[in-house]
């Protein structure tokens, strides 16, 4: 029977533990809160758990196997750290940490200490996540040509964070886990518009090796919500709607045909457009946190690298300060191996 310690029980919190609560081969043993009303709900949702507002409680508990943070992410670095220094696994919600440097440095002392570290990118665990890797991985779509992403609404804004760093960690790590391929080149341009130095709408454009582009829309101002995700292969596309009740996924054997005979008819290129069936695959029908959940719990036993592990995590921060500078410096290009 695993412990599980649980930081936060704010917005995130009471989801994650209601998740582990609910799997039969863990235990949640305490939640640490520091405001007192949400403390008092933890207390009263789950009495069976220790509610304290020390988090050397959950630290020093010799019942407590794995640290499960869900708090502002500045406070993400220090809390993985010391449960990791306290040889507890770690589970920590997204992005891994503030700053590059420090999610590195989380991944360099889990490896030494032999410890799990995971980040919670939920969308990986959804049955449309996974069923698009199964296409991709086929290699049904042929060659990836453009990934295509809009994510947007109106709100939440966030006090510590901009809409890339809200929002962008979830459709990154959905790339990076579909492509499993770095960009060579970041670029980012955004406005703030209701605060100062925070950027409410944001463009993310991602330029890949072999000519793949992907292109992100990020925005906290919009009058609609929309959770479209696009992939354009040589052979089938792929439209992933994550608001759509049921055909979340819907693959298109649709594409184009360039003919071109010589070079005297270089100028006078052909393009033919063909259409095919549309299929809307089936789905697992299952909570994506719930998976997720029982996915940590799996290799927490076994003692493997989850799907999405800290230098998962760090892939998508790389990604994320590439855009900030670039964001800085009025849209530039940057190369994301200087980072």
């Amino acid at each position: 029977m695993l412990g599980i310690g649980l930081v936060g029980f704010g917005y995130w919190g009471p989801n994650l533990a209601r998740n582990f609560a609910s799997q039969n081969d863990c235990r949640l043993v305490a939640i640490c809160e520091i405001k007192e009303d949400r403390a008092e709900l933890a207390a009263r949702t789950y009495p069976s758990a220790m509610v304290t507002p020390n988090y050397n409680d959950l630290l020093e508990s010799e019942a407590i196997d794995a640290i499960v943070i869900a708090t502002p992410v500045d406070s993400h670095f220090q809390l993985a750290k010391d449960a990791l220094v306290s040889n507890k696994d770690v589970l920590v919600e997204k992005p891994i940490a503030r700053t590059l440097a420090e999610a590195r440095e989380l991944v360099e002392l889990a490896e030494m200490n032999r410890r799990i570290l995971a980040v919670d990118h939920t969308f990986l665990f959804t049955g449309a996540i996974r069923k698009i890797k199964e296409i991709v991985d086929s290699g049904d779509l042929g060659e990836i040509l453009y990934v295509d992403s809009v994510r947007i609404n109106l709100g939440l804004f966030q006090q510590d964070v901009n809409v890339i760093y809200d929002l962008a960690p979830h459709d990154l790590s959905i790339i990076t886990y579909l492509i499993d391929e770095d960009p060579v080149y970041v670029r980012a341009m955004g406005a703030c518009h209701a605060h100062a130095s925070l950027e409410n709408i944001a463009y993310i454009h991602l330029e890949y090796a072999n000519g793949m582009i992907a292109h992100f829309h990020l925005n906290w101002l919009a009058p609609v919500k929309i959770r479209r995700f696009l992939i354009g292969g040589t052979n089938k596309m792929v439209v992933y709607d994550d608001l759509e009740s049921s055909e979340k996924v819907k693959v298109y054997d649709k594409g184009i045909v360039v003919t071109q005979n010589d070079l005297d008819t270089i100028y006078k290129i052909k393009v033919d457009y063909r259409t095919g069936d549309m299929i809307a695959p089936k789905l697992i029908q299952r909570e994506a946190l719930s998976v997720e959940v029982e996915h940590f719990l799996t290799c927490l036993r076994d003692r493997r690298q989850p799907i999405s592990d800290g230098r998962a995590g760090v892939r998508v921060l790389q990604i994320l300060e590439a855009t900030q500078l670039s964001l800085r410096k009025n849209g530039e290009r940057i190369k994301l191996e200087d980072f």
